[in-house]
């Protein structure tokens, strides 16, 4: 009854009242770890961009982040710039984690930013993004930005037309030309990128740790193990109850071959080109060379 009952505000509160809500939640959490969590080492830098396109586990990584384990080892605290309408010149005061950022890589370089940070993005096989998109869209999500408009469309049309018209509803927005500003830009200390299946696969620890790592964040063995079993995904959907609409579903890498088909294969690739390629995943079939090197549609 409570799941149901906090979905239901979730869906049907207005924007406004939930973001000030969300707002007051972080700030308690993040007074919380001030008066009880001791920092045991601070971090080298001054902010950490945590970017991402949606549907890239960002509620993980916020969890992940957001922990006191996180914090007793960087003394950094979780900033999420929507929750104060973007009113930082910075985007994020100083001594923060900026949070869940969907940016694309040049609105990041133009964005102020101290010297001493470290940025990194986390992108997934696109065809995942797709479908984790259209049943979280469909079933869970909150009603921000166009969501409810998007919503109503999947919920009037079948599956297969619902994937079709997401995948050009995510060109259309330059979500995949967003994938593609952070993979081709060039490399820098500052930035580093990382694959939402290394994080969430089977050497899970380590790459978890390589990110922290390049975070300035240095967690012992021991409590990384904490912190991933906190936060493992099957632990998170327990958390919703029995019966609740998961937002975090599977997260299971290739779960996109028990969704499409070949017209919604065809549809994705004319609208994202050789991105598949570019971030190192199966190159997309049925295109001759030509139509690989059209531009994808904006």
């Amino acid at each position: 009854m409570l799941n149901r009952t906090v979905m239901f505000a979730k869906q049907h509160a207005p924007e406004s009242m939930r973001v000030l809500a969300r707002r007051a939640q972080l700030e308690a959490h993040n007074t919380r770890l001030r008066l009880t969590v001791p920092v045991v080492e601070r971090c080298e830098y001054v902010n950490i961009y945590h970017c991402a396109v949606r549907k890239t586990a960002s509620q993980w990584i916020k969890s992940l982040f957001s922990d006191p384990i996180a914090y007793r080892y960087s003394g950094l605290l979780t900033y999420d710039p929507r929750f104060y309408n973007w009113s930082h010149p910075r985007v994020c005061p100083p001594n923060r984690i900026a949070l869940s950022l969907f940016f694309s890589r040049k609105r990041f370089d133009t964005t102020p930013k101290p010297d001493a940070h470290r940025a990194f993005f986390v992108y997934r096989d696109p065809r995942d993004l797709v479908v984790s998109s259209y049943f979280s869209t469909k079933d869970s999500h909150g009603p921000m930005g166009d969501v409810l408009e998007v919503r109503r469309n999947l919920r009037e049309k079948s599956k297969k037309d619902g994937l079709l018209y997401l995948v050009d509803h995510l060109a259309r927005k330059g979500t995949f030309n967003a994938v593609r500003s952070w993979v081709k830009a060039p490399s820098t200390a500052e930035v580093a990128l990382f694959r939402y299946e290394d994080l969430v696969g089977p050497d899970q620890a380590a790459q978890v740790d390589r990110l922290f790592r390049h975070c300035g964040i240095i967690v012992p063995p021991a409590e990384m193990a904490t912190l991933l079993d906190r936060y493992s995904f099957g632990r998170m959907n327990d958390k919703k109850g029995a019966g609740a609409v998961s937002h975090y579903r599977k997260g299971e890498a290739g779960d996109w071959r028990n969704h499409f088909d070949d017209d919604i294969t065809e549809a994705f690739n004319r609208a994202t080109g050789n991105l598949l390629t570019l971030l190192g995943y199966d190159e997309p079939a049925a295109l001759s060379e030509t139509e690989l090197r059209r531009p994808a549609t904006t």
